[in-house]
């Protein structure tokens, strides 16, 4: 089990929270996602190792920017 933390820009309220954590819900392998829209910052817990791209994807499928990990 690995968990890592990831900047997202744009996200202001809790609907916007929602919209990316149920967009990076559906990669393989994720098995929590917590949303700080105060910090920017999604920390995701997997059972494996995700690939940077699927996560970028993801958020930017929510409508925001993936800026940093």
């Amino acid at each position: 089990m690995s968990a890592r933390t990831y900047a997202v820009r744009g996200m202001a309220c809790g609907h916007c929270a929602v919209f990316v954590a149920e967009e990076i819900e559906t990669i393989a392998g994720v098995t929590a996602v917590a949303v700080d829209v105060d910090d920017g910052t999604v920390t995701v817990s997997s059972d494996q190792d995700l690939d940077i791209d699927d996560v970028r994807a993801a958020v930017e499928e929510a409508g925001y920017e993936l800026t940093g990990t």
